[in-house]
């Protein structure tokens, strides 16, 4: 049964006149306000949200610590520059990072206001802190749309007639076990591909000559691939080999996403330098770039940052976030969710022959369509027909993968079990009626 979007359709219609087609349009709801995992819009529909503003609200829509926070802070003053004035908010936020994602003996931080503004500016750090410029990434990467963060993305559905790129960037195939490992198990794969890490010291670029190893432990908008536990520890070990700084991209798992603050928590993975956003402040701007603190202090006084460099609002939304994460420890409800999810697609995937794969950490878990049962056949048609159907439903899910062919599930994680039950319900039935059954 549809529902009514007379007033939604008009406002995407205003949205078309005015807005530059180059900004996405990734799923056709609207909002007039948002509470916990419902979203109401402007026709007064209520959705069950599974997006999560792309990963950001962990904590749930508008939870109601972050808004006195904010409400607080704005009473006092809004913008000093923390280059010019010192406040308080941006320290204790960088204190609170470094308690919960110690890098070694000592850890040091930095703020900014985007994901790809952390990234950039760890590359900055790493480059310093090696007297190095070559960048290693992976395919099927996504790092932000600034030019090196581009750069470093694979996709190009993201930087067509966008180049000259930033130079000294090398890629090697992601770890992806699902779509190559060619009946080969999981240690065989994994031997297989530090074999190639290796042999990119021979045939790609020299190791002396890489500053930094950039990774997503497991990847957002490449499709929820997680990098096999082996691979990650043999990485670790290449870039300790070589003097590499090994940096962690945890923008989209961070913050309980994975069932821990960090995915590389997960692996018992250390990275040298590491970058996060979206969920750390429920939706205000802001980002931070960790790391060893003599690692961090290796840049110039003035060579990173900006003027929005921790909003004193943002920092004070971060810091009541991490606060109530703790409080209702949503690390361990993230680990909940996850396996409520898991148990429900495991079991749809024996029904269903065009799911290739579930997979994933905690609950940043996707489902993955291809055709013929063939990994290296991916099927965007039918998980684009999917999103559509469940929109139409109530039902808010994003695509995801460099063929559009995976369903990610980013719900908030204060949802209810009988909200986030609704929501695979939907998800189910509507898999079920566009795709081939067993």
């Amino acid at each position: 049964m549809s529902i009514n979007l007379t007033k939604s359709q008009a406002l995407l219609e205003r949205r078309k006149n005015i807005v530059a087609n180059g900004v996405g349009v990734f799923n056709t709801a609207t909002v007039s306000e948002a509470h916990g995992a419902t979203v109401i819009d402007v026709d007064g529909n209520e959705l069950i949200d599974f997006a999560g503003g792309i990963g950001v609200v962990n904590a749930g829509h508008c939870p109601e610590p972050v808004v006195a926070a904010i409400r607080e802070q704005a009473g006092k003053y809004l913008h000093t520059s923390f280059n010019v004035v010192t406040y308080e908010p941006y320290i204790k936020l960088c204190e609170e990072l470094a308690e919960i994602l110690p890098h070694g003996k000592k850890t040091k931080a930095m703020l900014v206001s985007t994901g790809a503004e952390a990234v950039e500016n760890a590359i900055k750090i790493a480059r310093q802190a090696t007297k190095r410029q070559g960048v290693l990434c992976f395919t099927d990467a996504y790092h932000g749309r600034t030019m090196m963060a581009m750069t470093l993305t694979s996709k190009i559905d993201y930087k067509i007639d966008c180049g000259p790129f930033s130079p000294e960037v090398y890629r090697i195939p992601f770890p992806n076990f699902y779509r190559y490992s060619e009946g080969k198990s999981m240690d065989e794969f994994v031997e297989w591909k530090l074999k190639s890490l290796k042999a990119s010291e021979k045939n790609l670029v020299d190791p002396k000559s890489l500053a930094a190893v950039i990774i997503e432990p497991i990847q957002g908008e490449g499709g929820f691939n997680p990098v096999p536990q082996k691979y990650m520890e043999g990485l670790r070990a290449f870039c300790d080999e070589h003097g590499i700084m090994l940096i962690i991209d945890e923008i989209q798992s961070g913050f309980a996403r994975t069932g821990n603050w960090a995915s590389w928590q997960n692996y018992g993975v250390t990275p040298d330098i590491s970058t996060y956003a979206k969920s750390m402040g429920s939706g205000l701007p802001i980002a931070a770039v960790l790391g060893r603190a003599e690692v961090m202090d290796a840049a110039a006084p003035g060579t990173i940052g900006g003027t929005y460099i921790g909003s004193p609002i943002s920092c004070v939304a971060a810091s009541a976030t991490i606060q109530y994460m703790k409080d209702i420890n949503l690390n361990k409800r993230g680990a909940e969710i996850g396996k409520i999810i898991t148990d429900r697609l495991d079991a749809l995937k024996k029904k269903c022959t065009d799911i290739g794969d579930v997979r994933g950490q905690g609950a940043m878990i996707a489902i993955e369509f291809v055709k013929n049962g063939d990994p290296r056949q991916p099927n965007g048609e039918l998980c684009g027909a999917i999103v559509k159907a469940c929109a139409a439903r109530g039902l808010i899910i994003l695509s995801a993968g460099t063929y559009k062919n995976v369903i990610r599930i980013l719900s908030p994680l204060v949802i209810t079990d009988e909200q986030l039950n609704a929501g695979l319900d939907i998800l189910e039935q509507e898999i079920l009626n566009n795709s081939k059954t067993k």
